[in-house]
């Protein structure tokens, strides 16, 4: 197996809701995701993903290790900017669940964007099986938008890089 490097969680000052505790298990894990939303992603954060895991939100539905590592390095290829501006943790449970309110700049054209989340962690024996992305609480359902969600899983990995090694991440600038 290719080196992924060290894991370096960034995000370690995680908020709970009254009553929500976490394990360090599941800090860790949920400093990784916020880490990931926050466009700071690397092959250390995705080895805490099975290799079969799902990455869902309204506009991807990425399975298997290849879609859903695309999806996170795919932030930093759109965005020039993204700011995590809420987060709370309302559920410790399985899945673990998050609020989020997210401030995204696209990079091209400028345009920023609130995006306000319901986030759902799956875990099983210690590794995220799926996260789950809900924009204002909702995913999609019609076959035409879940037919665009199967083709972004499909094409985005075909043009965004996602490293080889620790080495190449480390270039990119990921810890």
């Amino acid at each position: 197996m290719a080196s992924t490097g060290t894991l370096n969680i960034e995000t370690k000052d995680i908020h709970t809701a009254s009553g929500v505790e976490l394990t360090s298990e599941q800090k860790t894990i949920v400093g990784s995701v916020l880490d990931l939303f926050a466009g700071r992603p690397s092959l250390a954060k995705l080895q805490l993903w099975t290799d079969d895991a799902t990455f869902e939100d309204p506009i991807t539905e990425a399975k298997g290790r290849e879609r859903y590592e695309a999806q996170w390095y795919g932030l930093q290829t759109v965005f020039s900017e993204i700011e995590r501006k809420h987060h709370e943790v309302t559920s410790s449970g399985n899945p673990i669940t998050m609020d989020m309110l997210t401030r995204y700049k696209i990079k091209a054209i400028g345009k920023e964007q609130e995006i306000k989340s319901k986030i759902e962690i799956f875990t099983e024996g210690g590794k995220i099986t799926k996260v789950v992305d809900k924009w204002d609480g909702n995913l999609p359902e019609s076959s035409i938008a879940n037919a665009f969600r199967h083709l972004n899983a499909a094409t985005v990995p075909k043009m965004v890089s996602v490293p080889k090694n620790a080495e190449e991440d480390a270039k990119k600038g990921n810890q």
